[in-house]
């Protein structure tokens, strides 16, 4: 059976008309698995038991003519960072390796509600801080299309299981970039959906201004059909806003009549590109203008700054949010012997990885009393007129070309 050609919606079809029985697509799924994740790495927890045992339970319903959700029966992922009750939720750190959560993060409580069939916690950077999917403390994520490359990250697990066939579609978190990114090194698609569309509670904060979840999937329709069953508000919630814009799947053939696209030239003739990448760019913009969509030119002017304003800011807020991980609430506790301090440090120097300690210094460094003026605040300032920029280009066109 080859599910990885079908999309969702038709392997939802082939379920609820018993020409594939939930049990098959399950089994499949974990005999990718079996076959590639020695190699590949995509998986930190595998949740095989659970998943089989709630494939036929869901056969069972589908035969007595059940109505089910549409995504009931599809094997999915979730990235490490999102909150399982009774399934541990490492963050791919030492400090949490053995934390099991007495919650669900709302988002997964929501696919629960839609008998999403889970397959297991994808891989990820440690606490999400990374790009590349190698500083998880488990192992690292190699690329499904060439094991001596990336997935990208911090959501590679995610990216590499949808890639490989080893998850029918996952979820994973971005903060600057690390849903989209690992997507586009994995060939997927990768939605980072707007700031409170999807409800971030219990999920691990590393810069609550910036995160976000959203889907990865093999194509669009995939994702805007998960996105329809996770962009509900919560109202738990303070930042969550939801959906009052109708299905995002019906809105797919409902596309304006010509759609502009910005072309950033300028960007991109400041930069020393490859020439492959300059090529494809072109050859998607000659693409687009086939399909009788238009293009027109953008200026990005504030985009140099918004790199060293993302590290700023979202170092800053990291800072603050690791303070929870000290040896003492939950996580990894330092076996040596000491005064509260002792185990405050010991902890974290064993339990911690160096890119996550790097990012807290850097916070601490920014919020200091000295630096501050010239450093958080200035970055705050950058966020604010990229922000503004970005505002007044999307008065002109409905995408960018990036």
């Amino acid at each position: 059976m080859n599910y990885r050609s079908m999309e969702l919606k038709e392997l939802a079809e082939a379920l609820k008309n018993r020409s594939l029985s939930t049990r098959e697509l399950t089994e499949a799924v974990f005999e990718t698995i079996d076959r590639g994740e020695a190699v590949i790495g995509a998986y930190i927890t595998l949740t095989r038991d659970t998943a089989l045992k709630q494939a036929d339970r869901l056969d069972r319903l589908i035969a007595e003519g059940c109505t089910l959700p549409p995504l009931a029966g599809i094997p999915g992922a979730l990235k490490d960072n999102i909150a399982t009750r009774g399934i541990r939720t490492t963050n791919a750190s030492r400090i949490l390796a053995d934390f099991i959560p007495p919650y669900d993060a709302f988002v997964w409580r929501l696919l629960r509600q839609q008998e999403v069939v889970l397959a297991g916690k994808t891989n990820m950077d440690e606490f999400a801080m990374g790009h590349s999917t190698e500083s998880s403390a488990f192992h690292p994520t190699r690329n499904p299309y060439d094991h001596a490359r990336v997935p990208g990250g911090s959501s590679g697990g995610s990216a590499a299981a949808v890639a490989s066939g080893e998850a029918c579609f996952a979820l994973g978190s971005d903060t600057g970039g690390s849903i989209r990114q690992p997507a586009a090194l994995c060939g997927l698609v990768g939605l980072r959906p707007t700031y409170g569309l999807v409800s971030r509670r219990g999920v691990t904060s590393f810069a609550s201004s910036l995160d976000q979840v959203g889907p990865m999937t093999r194509s669009v329709r995939d994702n805007a059909m998960v996105l329809d069953a996770i962009a509900v508000r919560d109202k738990k919630d303070v930042h969550s806003v939801g959906n009052e814009a109708g299905s995002y799947l019906d809105a797919i053939a409902q596309v304006p009549g010509q759609l502009v696209i910005g072309w950033p030239e300028s960007y991109f003739g400041s930069y020393d590109l490859d020439p492959q990448v300059r090529g494809l760019l072109e050859k998607a913009l000659k693409f687009y203008e086939s399909q009788g969509m238009k293009i027109v030119p953008v200026d990005l002017k504030t985009l140099d700054a918004s790199l060293a304003a993302y590290y700023i800011l979202s170092s800053a807020e990291g800072f603050s949010a690791m303070n929870r991980y000290d040896g003492i609430h939950y996580g990894y506790r330092s076996p040596k012997e000491g005064d509260l301090e002792d185990i405050y440090t010991n902890s974290r120097t064993e339990g911690l990885g160096s890119e996550v300690k790097q990012r807290i210094l850097m916070g601490c460094f920014v919020l200091s009393e000295e630096s501050y003026p010239d450093y958080f605040r200035k970055a705050a300032q950058a966020r604010s007129l990229v922000n503004d920029e970005f505002e007044k280009v999307f008065r002109t066109c409905h995408a960018i070309l990036t």
